[in-house]
C-alpha cells in the first residue's frame, strides 16, 4: 500500500504541474473510483475550475481547486499523475482534460480512490481525524503524542489519528532501527527510547521519500522482509513474522525482544 513517501512523490510531480492548469473536461472511465460522487456530479464541478498547489496529509493527496478539492487516496495500486503527450499506462480510471496536458488517475484494484469536495474546510469529513503529519514532526510534539497513549507501540505509530502517514512497512523499519518490540506497551518507553525512536522516523522517511518510495535498500528491513528466508540485516538471526493489530509484522526476535 502506497505510503507517505509514494503520497508525497505523487504531490511532488504534480506541483510542477498542475497549478494554474484549467480543467476543460472530465472523462470517468470507471466509476468504481469514485467514493463520495458520481462521474456527472464530478463533471459539473470541476469543469472550468482551476488547479491550484497540490498538499498532502499523511496518506491523503489534496488537489485543490479554486471552487472544490479533489481528495485522493491511492489504496495499494493508484497512481495519480499528469501527462502531456502519448500515455501507455494501464488501468486508468479517471482523465481530467485540462489547458495543457492531463491529470489522470490510474488503479489497478480500485481498493480507494477519489473524492470531491466542496472547499477544502470539508475535507476533514472524508479522511476522518488525522494526526500531525509524519514527515514534519518535531521531537517535542511526538513526545507528547505518545505520553497520552497506553497502547502496544506498532499500533500506535500506524494509527492515522495519532500520527499521519505512517504505514506497516515504514513502522516496522523504524522499530526495527530503534530495536524496539512493535509489541512492548507505549508507557514502557523512557525519554531516551523516544528521542531514538524519533531520530529513526526522521531518518527512515527522509531516504524513503528521496526515493519516493519505502526502499529495499541491503542494510534496510524492508530489503530482506519478503526473502525465502528472511534473515536481519544487522545480525543475521532469522525474522520473525506475526500478526500485529491485524497487519503482518516483521522484526528480529534478537534486536527486538519481546517485552515478555
Amino acid at each position: 500500500m502506497p505510503e507517505l513517501a509514494d503520497v508525497e512523490g505523487f504531490r511532488r510531480e504534480l506541483a510542477s504541474a498542475l497549478p494554474g492548469r484549467r480543467i476543460r473536461r472530465v472523462d470517468v472511465r470507471d466509476a468504481g473510483v469514485l467514493r463520495n460522487t458520481t462521474a456527472r456530479s464530478l463533471a459539473r464541478n470541476l469543469t472550468g475550475r482551476t488547479f491550484r498547489k497540490p498538499r498532502r496529509h499523511g496518506k491523503w493527496l489534496i488537489l485543490p481547486t479554486d471552487g472544490p478539492a479533489v481528495l485522493v487516496h491511492s489504496g495499494m495500486t493508484g497512481k495519480p499523475y499528469y501527462v502531456r503527450g502519448d500515455d501507455d499506462t494501464k488501468h486508468v480510471r479517471l482523465v481530467l482534460g485540462l489547458d495543457r496536458g492531463e491529470f489522470r488517475y490510474a488503479d489497478l484494484r480500485k481498493l480507494r480512490g477519489v473524492w470531491l469536495v466542496p472547499s477544502e474546510d470539508h475535507i476533514g469529513q472524508v479522511t476522518g481525524e488525522q494526526g500531525p503529519d509524519a514527515l514534519h514532526l518535531d521531537l517535542r510534539s511526538f513526545r507528547e503524542l505518545l505520553r497520552r497513549r497506553r497502547g502496544r507501540l506498532k499500533p500506535t505509530l500506524m494509527d492515522q489519528a495519532v500520527i499521519a502517514g505512517l504505514g506497516n512497512l515504514l513502522v516496522d523499519e523504524i522499530l526495527w532501527r530503534t530495536r524496539l518490540s512493535p509489541s512492548l506497551p507505549v508507557p514502557a518507553l523512557d525519554d531516551d527510547d523516544v528521542k531514538r525512536l524519533h531520530e529513526s522516523m526522521r531518518r527512515v522517511l527522509d531516504t524513503a521519500v528521496r526515493h519516493g518510495r519505502v526502499p529495499d535498500l541491503p542494510g534496510w528491513l524492508t530489503g530482506r522482509r519478503d526473502g525465502p528466508d528472511p534473515t536481519c540485516p544487522r545480525c543475521g538471526t532469522r525474522l520473525a513474522r506475526g500478526r500485529i493489530a491485524g497487519r503482518t509484522s516483521v522484526w528480529c526476535p534478537h534486536c527486538q525482544p519481546d517485552p515478555g
